[in-house]
């Protein structure tokens, strides 16, 4: 049986760890000793409490494993990633870090290593789909939106981090980038916004986000763009937030102190954010992709509604994220994934039955993408 590390035990990485265990040998590794209680009754899984931002400690509890999760926040991903490949395991890791991968590349293949990046949702998901069509026809246009929200609406935010609060924020200011016309286009956060509708919920608001990441260097195609979905009105008021400074990340003196307003509030609004017991949440994800396939023009549309697990106390985000991760996972594990090197989601899809396969492991779990062909 593969001995494999989650670093990381938040919701999406317990999910992960929870989800692997049936199949796999797992240890899940948390500094927080209270995320790690919580899979105290999984008695199959190991937990180890480490600080996994200092090198020794992260090389320690990797050093026996056969693959490794990386379900870090997205501040701590790359370097997570890069010390891993360092120590000549692979990694499939969900925590969308902003720096290149591609970096990473030809240490990786040195190494003798597979880094799958991007391993979750959207980015993730979208980019499995967009691999699979690409290898069968001549895309055109790539459109995927995406968001997760908390499916009672509460004054003010109408809005959960169920991920690190941090990675939230930088959503609202990291610049967005994408495709139009063949030319790279880049845009700042919450540009463009829309109002679309979305079934079963309605209305929902979409804007730029810097979510194509690798596609970018990937794939040659006219058009593709990536888009977050929150209730209407989001936009607006986060704005003002952005505007007053409140997301800046260079110091300024308060009371004889040097501090970054984004770190004053990440603190604030992790409480105002934060899930609580019994609050449910859901995912909506939408890929578009449009091209011709034998001579026709088509249009493919995959929708996915999912919603909190009432049975197993299990966020919609850790299903979605987390289940494409572990999918991911166990492909690699089969001996599907045969790349080394950095290898994005995109990859993984362009081969037919590994993109059935990851269909077929979510929709077992619930977590199903409905399509409709035009």
């Amino acid at each position: 049986m593969k001995r494999i590390v989650v670093l990381g035990a938040g919701l999406v990485g317990k999910a992960i760890a929870i989800d692997l265990a049936k199949s796999f040998n797992v240890t899940s590794v948390d500094i927080y000793t209270s995320n790690l209680e919580k899979l105290q009754k999984y008695k199959h899984i190991k937990t180890q409490v480490a600080d996994l931002s200092d090198k020794d400690e992260l090389l320690d509890v990797i050093k026996d494993c056969d693959l490794v999760i990386g379900a870090l926040p997205g501040f701590m991903g790359f370097e997570a990633v890069k010390q891993t490949i360092l120590a000549g395991k692979d990694i499939v890791d969900i925590s969308s870090f902003r720096e290149d991968p591609f970096e990473l590349d030809e240490l990786a293949k040195e190494k003798n290593v597979t880094a799958i990046i991007d391993a979750g949702a959207a980015p993730g998901m979208g980019n499995v789909i967009l691999g699979y069509y690409n290898a069968k026809m001549e895309v055109s246009s790539y459109k995927c939106y995406g968001g997760g929200l908390p499916y009672k609406r509460e004054w003010p935010f109408e809005y959960k981090a169920v991920f690190s609060p941090l990675d939230v924020l930088e959503e609202y200011i990291r610049p967005a980038k994408y495709i139009l016309n063949n030319d790279l286009v880049e845009r700042e956060a919450l540009s463009e916004a829309e109002i679309g509708y979305f079934e079963p919920i309605g209305s929902l608001e979409a804007w730029n986000t810097d979510g194509l990441k690798t596609l970018l260097k990937t794939m040659k195609i006219p058009n593709m763009i990536e888009k977050t979905l929150r209730y209407p009105g989001t936009v607006k008021y986060i704005k003002v937030l952005r505007e007053m400074g409140m997301f800046s990340k260079n110091q300024i003196l308060v009371s004889g102190m040097q501090v970054r307003p984004i770190d004053v509030t990440t603190k604030l609004l992790f409480p105002v954010w934060e899930l609580k017991k019994g609050e449910e949440d859901y995912t909506m994800i939408r890929v578009i992709i449009k091209g011709k396939e034998n001579g026709k023009d088509k249009r493919y549309t995959y929708n996915l509604y999912d919603r909190f697990d009432r049975e197993t106390n299990t966020t919609s985000m850790a299903r979605t994220a987390g289940y494409t991760c572990t999918a991911i996972a166990n492909l690699f594990a089969i001996g599907n994934v045969k790349q080394k090197g950095i290898c994005p989601p995109e990859y993984l899809g362009a081969d037919p039955k590994s993109f059935e396969f990851i269909l077929k492991y979510l929709a077992e779990r619930g977590v199903e993408y409905k399509m409709t062909e035009e």
